[in-house]
């Protein structure tokens, strides 16, 4: 029923999302589907509850990492594919996250990976940082609206693309990382070129 539900969203959107079209294409009767979920929305909870324990196994994998850098790769390949692995399915449930009362289960896995970060921050890899909690705080941000504005793409489920937005978002967050002072860096001096002709040496 989860899978049809996911299925109805991505292909005909919230106009075509309602509890008869899931139990037809999950070929139940609609009964059987309120057994189990009494009203749209709470098919649409564990459709998203279903969504998230893909990313949770990825947290907690990137947390199992020997080193920062490590780990804040492997979190953000985590959250990067949960966006791109259905794109059009994860857009419409970022949506109804904000629309439904599921605050409670959002901030656990928001607080799993915070708490994720700074523990990656102890690690002798890790940049000094004067505040980690904060720093968590902000590269979680940092790497969620990235990976949100890309999921708008239409392209953004080819590999390649995927893969682009890995490397931009982890130079985004060591970039962070790496200048906390927040000042813009010294500029780099170049030697100086002549346009002039080198001149022809006498014979």
């Amino acid at each position: 029923m989860l899978e049809a539900a996911a299925r109805i969203l991505e292909n005909a959107g919230f106009e075509g999302y309602t509890t008869n079209a899931v139990a037809e294409r999950a070929g139940v009767s609609i009964g059987s589907l309120y057994q189990y979920f009494p009203h749209r929305d709470a098919l649409t909870a564990a459709l998203i509850e279903r969504e998230t324990v893909t990313l949770v196994a990825d947290v907690e994998e990137a947390g199992r990492a020997a080193t920062c850098e490590d780990t804040l790769r492997l979190l953000i390949r985590g959250a990067v594919r949960h966006q791109t692995r259905r794109p059009v399915l994860a857009r419409l449930i970022d949506f109804e996250e904000r629309r439904l009362p599921l605050g409670e289960r959002e901030q656990h896995v928001a607080d799993t990976i915070v708490a994720t970060l700074q523990d990656a921050f102890r690690r002798p890899d890790a940049p000094p940082l004067a505040d980690p909690a904060t720093a968590a705080a902000d590269v979680l941000a940092m790497a969620r609206g990235m990976i949100d504005a890309a999921g708008e793409q239409d392209d953004i489920r080819q590999d390649s693309a995927a893969a682009a937005l890995e490397q931009r978002v982890m130079r985004a967050v060591v970039g962070y990382l790496f200048r906390e002072d927040g000042r813009w860096p010294a500029p780099v001096a170049h030697p100086q070129t002549s346009n002039c002709v080198a001149p022809t040496p006498a014979a």
